[in-house]
């Protein structure tokens, strides 16, 4: 026993490296109102960080391009195919999401002038990129414990360093201050073991311990939900995304619950559960199904307004939708089996935010 754990502890530290490594090719090319030099300049070649975000990127990015830039303040956004980027989102997440045949290097355009602010939420700086992430990292604790506290009460130093190890790709930086805030790992008896309960079970530890020992397990999720034709063969031939209203954007963390004549929950399980108005052309099925995830639509109330607002796109898609069929379903750029272990997945492919991001590619028949 002692020999396989250690080896499961080995293949999750292998996942982690991985998906801290996990980067993007990017050509980054200069768009054409911005030019304001003959002969334009050449396209920029990054690799963008899969847990990164794309605000961190402008300094190298602006550099290459100085030269060619026309004068005045900079407004930096990105854009794929006419569709300009949520900075906010990792961008991973945008690739799996947008890239229906992944194409390498990802060509993007990037302006330094006319943002869209109608479509994007401001985005000042690293300052605003920070903010957001330690507000997912807040929301995510939420959802786990029951409080953001741990975050809340992190001394201005350890957010400092925290991040820094995040925006820099540092692993053992991240883990020395994350392993602080006890979120993890999910455990497969279904409960999380919080600070608080850790102490009480360690001043009773000649006990056994109970099976109501800790908390219900929580896995923060956020679902990227975009439909595709349903007469499609190949998802290489799927149309661009052109717009963010036909996207679902979810937040709706998932509730380990064990189920008897169940060895243990698929991923498949948890989408079921997760986004049931996907699975199910009955309205009421779709109500008991989203009960039985414990109404995981809600977080904390304290959540980015950007974050927030996609919520209801969902819904609106929802009512649209009947008999919808899941195509594919990425995270982390891997195209997953239905059948993976969805503690497994959450607990080694989730992001420094404690999320785990998943992108479902559907099918979907209009009323």
């Amino acid at each position: 026993m002692a020999a396989a754990h250690e080896e499961a502890a080995a293949w999750s530290e292998e996942a982690a490296r991985r998906v801290w490594g996990g980067a993007v090719p990017l050509q980054v090319h200069l768009h054409d109102a911005d030019v304001t030099a003959l002969p334009p300049p050449p396209p920029f070649l990054t690799l963008g960080p899969r847990i990164g975000y794309l605000p961190l990127l402008i300094p190298v990015i602006k550099a290459h391009f100085s030269n060619a830039l026309p004068p005045g303040v900079d407004t930096v956004w990105f854009e794929y195919k006419g569709l300009p980027l949520k900075w906010y989102v990792p961008i991973g997440v945008l690739f799996d999401l947008l890239c229906t045949d992944p194409e390498r290097p990802w060509n993007l355009i990037v302006h330094f002038r006319g943002y869209p602010s109608e479509i994007l939420s401001p985005c000042e700086g690293e300052d605003i990129v920070k903010w957001s992430y330690m507000n997912s990292l807040k929301e995510a604790t939420f959802i786990i414990t029951g409080n953001s506290k741990s975050v809340m009460n992190m001394s201005q130093a350890d957010q400092v360093a925290l991040w820094e190890s995040v925006r820099k790709g540092n692993l053992g930086g991240y883990k020395n201050i994350s392993t602080r805030l006890k979120l993890a790992p999910f455990e497969e008896d279904g409960l999380v073991r919080t600070a608080s309960t850790e102490r009480q079970h360690q001043q009773s530890s000649d006990e056994p311990e109970s099976p109501g020992f800790g908390k219900p397990c929580r896995v923060p999720v956020r679902l990227y939900v975009r439909g595709v034709q349903e007469d499609l063969e190949d998802i290489e031939d799927a149309m661009p995304v052109r717009d963010w209203e036909s996207v679902s954007y979810i937040n709706r963390p998932f509730e380990i619950r064990k189920v008897e004549g169940r060895s243990y929950i698929t991923l498949g399980h948890a989408l079921q559960t997760l986004l049931p108005e996907f699975f199910s052309s009955d309205t009421q099925n779709a109500e008991e199904v989203d009960s039985a995830a414990g109404n995981s639509d809600t977080t904390d109330p304290s959540r980015s307004s950007q974050e927030a607002e996609p919520a209801s796109v969902s819904l609106r898609e929802a009512e649209i939708t009947k008999k919808a069929k899941v195509k594919l379903v990425r995270v982390q750029g891997i195209e997953l089996d239905m059948d993976i272990p969805f503690l497994w997945v959450a607990n080694n492919l989730k992001n420094p935010e404690f999320y785990l991001h998943i992108c479902v590619y559907v099918s979907t028949r209009k009323q």
